[in-house]
Parts: C-alpha cells; sequence; structure tokens
C-alpha cells in the first residue's frame, strides 16, 4: 500500500469513527450471519487489510440490507450486498452507497427434505416456508422469488441459514430459501434435502427487476450427488460509503483483487474475481477510487 493511500485510509477513519484512540485507524467493515459466506470472506478480507497495516472493524451482521443500512447511516465504511439488494438500495431508496466491486455469483437455494412433494415452486402454496433471517439479502429475493411464482410472502418465516436448517430437520418449515456461493458448507454437510429448480421464474424476474437476476445452474455434485440445479443467479458486490475517501477506496479494491487467491471466493462458476467482471455493477455506481484502481490495471 502506498504512504498517500495509507495516510488517506486513516484519515478518513478518523473522522468516521468514535473518537477514542484504538479506533481511529479502522475502517469499519460490515460482513454476514456466523458461519454465512460473508462472514468467512469478511473475516479473510479484514485479514489481509491488517497485513497492509491497515485496522479493521468487523461487523457481524444480517448481511445485505443491514449492511447498506450501516453504510448509509455512516456506521460502516464497507460492506457486502447482493446485487438485487444494491440495486434496490440506489435505485428505489436512493441511499448514498457505491461499489467497489462485482465478487461472485451467489445461487438461490431452494431447499426441502429429500422425501418432500414440493417439486416447483408453485407446489410452495400453502406450506411453511422460511425466507431468510430478517435484514437479509436472501429476504428480499426470496420474497421476489415467491411473488414472481404467484405465492403471497405474508406469513413466511424469517430465519438464519442454520436455524433454517434444523427447522426443516425438525419438521417445522417445509421449505426454506437460501442465496450463497455454491457449495456452502453447512448445506453440503446437511443429509437428505434436496433443491427445487427455480429456472422458470428467471425471465419473470429480469422483466420485473432487470439484469441483477440470471440464469445459473447449481453444479452437478456439490451437495450429495446431487445433477445440475437450474436456478436464480444474483451477484455479490462489494459495497461502500459514497463519501468514502478516493485514496481509500482505491487501496480497499487493491487489497481484494491483490489477495484473491487466499480470500477463496465460493469456486462454483462466477466465483473467482476477475477484474473485467468486478466492473459490471449496472445501475450501482463504481466509487471513483475502485474506478481509478480498475483504469491503473487496463490503462
Amino acid at each position: 500500500m502506498s504512504r498517500r493511500a495509507f495516510l488517506a485510509l486513516t484519515a478518513l477513519a478518523a473522522t468516521s469513527c468514535s473518537s477514542a484512540e484504538d479506533e481511529e485507524h479502522t475502517i469499519r467493515l460490515a460482513t454476514g450471519l456466523a458461519g454465512g459466506p460473508y462472514e468467512v470472506l469478511g473475516d479473510r478480507f479484514a485479514a489481509e487489510l491488517r497485513r497492509d497495516g491497515v485496522g479493521v472493524q468487523v461487523f457481524k451482521t444480517a448481511a445485505s440490507v443491514q449492511n447498506l443500512l450501516m453504510l448509509a447511516d455512516g456506521r460502516a465504511d464497507v460492506g457486502f450486498s447482493l446485487a438485487d439488494s444494491a440495486d434496490d438500495a440506489v435505485r428505489v431508496r436512493h441511499q448514498p452507497v457505491a461499489a467497489l466491486a462485482r465478487m461472485y455469483m451467489n445461487y438461490v437455494h431452494l431447499v426441502v427434505r429429500h422425501d418432500s412433494a414440493i417439486f416447483e415452486p408453485k407446489d410452495l402454496a400453502g406450506r411453511v416456508v422460511s425466507i431468510g433471517a430478517e435484514g437479509s439479502g436472501t429476504a428480499v429475493t426470496a420474497g421476489r422469488v415467491l411473488s414472481a411464482a404467484g405465492l403471497p410472502s405474508a406469513g413466511t418465516l424469517r430465519l438464519g441459514l442454520d436455524a433454517s436448517i434444523l427447522a426443516l430437520r425438525e419438521g417445522d418449515v417445509d421449505a426454506f430459501f437460501w442465496s450463497g456461493g455454491v457449495p456452502t458448507p453447512a448445506l453440503a454437510a446437511t443429509e437428505g434435502i434436496r433443491l427445487v429448480p427455480l429456472d422458470s421464474l428467471v425471465p419473470v424476474l429480469r422483466r420485473t427487476y432487470g439484469p441483477v437476476y440470471e440464469l445459473a445452474d447449481v453444479p452437478a455434485g456439490v451437495y450429495a450427488g446431487t445433477l445440475p440445479v437450474p436456478t436464480v443467479g444474483t451477484p455479490s458486490y462489494l459495497m461502500c460509503r459514497r463519501d468514502l475517501d478516493e485514496d481509500a477506496a482505491y487501496t480497499v479494491t487493491e487489497t481484494l483483487f491483490r489477495a484473491r487467491d487466499r480470500l477463496q471466493a465460493p469456486s462454483a462458476p462466477g466465483g473467482r474475481l476477475d477484474k473485467r467482471y468486478a466492473i459490471g455493477t449496472g445501475i450501482v455506481p463504481l466509487h471513483p477510487g475502485a474506478a481509478r484502481y480498475y483504469r491503473s490495471v487496463y490503462g
């Protein structure tokens, strides 16, 4: 990291954090639920920033929606978000946030017991369904998937991944949604489950919400020897406050790509961080510092 970038980073933190001595030189990073991909990736990313001498304060959150709120109101500087939640934050809510990078593809998992009679989205009618934790991007996406299928999301449960797996195992829910990379370790370790295809809903979602949704296949064999499952895909973005210092944004983006092999983003198609892929953030503007980093790479 250049001295200029580091000084800018620490100056930024000093003005946006608490005045306490131990909080003055930190980037506040909002990640995700315990055990989820954003928490794991966030911890690795924080370690890489610290390797460059940057202090990092990590917030474990409900993920996308909460992270965006924390960026918008100044409680965090950098955070992860699903693309559809970020798109909504910019296009509908007009929150002061920007993107640093499009990172990897998330796959919408509609999970049922292996012996379930649920084989397509319409079979969820009258069933007990968890759509993801309150404040999560999974809950936003799941609500839209249900709407695209002509099903109400009212009355659904809002449970995180671990709680959803337990509820499915004990028969308290008939199905649950999860949006993450593949394989998601907690699901790979769960026996007696299968995924319901959602590909029929991709055109409906794209007509309503645009290209933040795309057709994606959960690869064969990632969950207990399953065949490929066509589903809804939406990328993950690394987001920041819109007023993040330009040099700080440059440094954070540079660190992201310098350390990409150690970060071990999900290994499914679209998982590897790629600079050309990273700039495709749609209506969500790239932060000027991130844009400067990409120009420095491509000229």
